[in-house]
């Protein structure tokens, strides 16, 4: 840790919420060299590499995922989140130094070039549409959430100076649920409140956890965060889930962003490291109840503001790579190529801009949910705005300092 960071940090005292300020401070900036880049990284005192397990997925299954072929995956675990060895691989684990370990896993963009270009559209494109949920659900008319997409791509796609229009629909989003949706009041799900959960998602899900050595994950619900340039995620838990046995999945998208991992309590002082473009991080085991959070979006150098991953040839403009059939099995895949005009939005939006998929499941095998009072069963009324920070990093929310409007 650098004398600027550790000179902010002790045990005890909330550590975690000290360093969140840190990072988040906007004047001066802080110093980012002791976040950990696992792109670059060579050799890091916390950091270890970890072995997946190639065979859980064959490479054509990957590849009609967007996916490189598990053995080409770059993974690290982190020292003390945590280091304890298991004898039963049914709850997930890799081999360092001739030991079974369970915890924290960073896996280095997998995706093949041009498959991310796929997901972005998603996560801007289709995940917002109904019947799925979304902020603005919590303040305007069905009819005015209806597209999203919709009412906002013309405005996107215009080249030149935005700065005195007002905000589209598209920038005003902050999170939407999928599958069970989460009721940020009380913190819950119920059977009650649930739509379809997305095939796609639900596959690639599939097959990192099982190349995590998490066979059969069962993805029911999904979180997905849409930070500006001045975003934040509050110091929180994810602890609402009723079977913690099962990872939780982070993949990342556009702008790259601090993230930190702590440990059980705000006194553990945290690590910081980079998620970048194409970035998925697997947070089981012990690790899997660790205090965490984003203090910042790092924004890309001006001039080149899409992460070089975005840039790859494959599915995005003007490409014919054809990763949208496999020609070797016949089967469609997954991931199908993304228009130009449909990009010109994507890549205008995330250019500012990053979205986050954070994927989880709900129940444990033969799990139900508890019996519920029957008359809290609203989705939208009194629903508060998601995971919100206020400037010292509490969990109130995902907060800008900026309004929306």
């Amino acid at each position: 840790m650098t004398k600027m960071a550790a000179s902010v940090v002790e045990h005890g005292e909330d550590a975690f919420r000290k360093l969140f300020k840190f990072y988040k401070r906007r004047n001066p900036p802080p110093d980012l060299r002791d976040v950990i880049d696992f792109s670059k990284i060579v050799k890091h005192e916390k950091v270890f590499p970890t072995e997946l397990n190639p065979a859980a997925v064959s490479d054509a299954e990957a590849r009609r995922a967007g996916l490189r072929p598990i053995r080409d995956w770059t993974a690290f675990g982190l020292h003390g989140y945590p280091e304890k060895t298991l004898v039963d691989v049914a709850f997930g684990w890799s081999y360092v130094d001739g030991r079974v370990r369970l915890g924290f896993i960073f896996i280095s963009n997998p995706f093949l070039p041009g498959s991310q270009q796929h997901w972005v559209r998603q996560c801007l494109k289709n995940y917002p549409q109904k019947p799925n949920v979304c902020n603005l659900d919590m303040h305007m008319a069905p009819t005015e959430t209806q597209d999203i997409w919709g009412r906002s791509a013309d405005a996107l796609r215009k080249t030149g100076s935005r700065v005195r229009e007002p905000k589209t629909l598209l920038e005003k989003l902050r999170w939407v649920t999928l599958g069970y949706h989460y009721n940020w009041d009380t913190k819950t799900y119920s059977a009650d409140h649930y739509t379809l959960f997305p095939s796609d998602l639900h596959s690639i899900s599939l097959h990192v956890a099982a190349a995590c050595r998490f066979p059969g994950f069962n993805a029911e619900a999904g979180i997905l965060n849409y930070y500006r340039s001045d975003s934040s995620l509050g110091i929180h838990v994810d602890e609402s889930e009723l079977d913690h046995t099962r990872p939780l999945l982070s993949f990342s998208f556009g702008q790259s962003a601090v993230f930190l991992l702590g440990g059980t309590q705000r006194e553990d002082p945290p690590t910081a490291m980079y998620m970048h473009s194409g970035d998925v991080m697997v947070m089981s085991g012990h690790s899997r109840l660790l205090y965490h959070a984003v203090p910042r979006v790092v924004p890309a150098p001006k001039g080149d503001p899409l992460h070089p991953s975005l840039e790859e040839d494959g599915l995005g403009p003007g490409s014919d790579q054809g990763l949208a059939q496999d020609h070797t099995q016949g089967e469609a895949t997954l991931i199908q190529p993304v228009s130009e005009e449909d990009w010109a939005v994507c890549s205008r939006y995330i250019e500012t801009s990053r979205v986050n998929m954070t994927i989880r499941q709900v129940l444990g095998s033969g799990q139900a949910f508890p019996a519920m009072d029957t008359t809290d069963k609203r989705i939208d009324a009194g629903h508060t705005d998601g995971y919100h920070d206020n400037q010292d990093g509490e969990n109130v929310g995902l907060k800008r300092r900026r309004s929306d409007s």
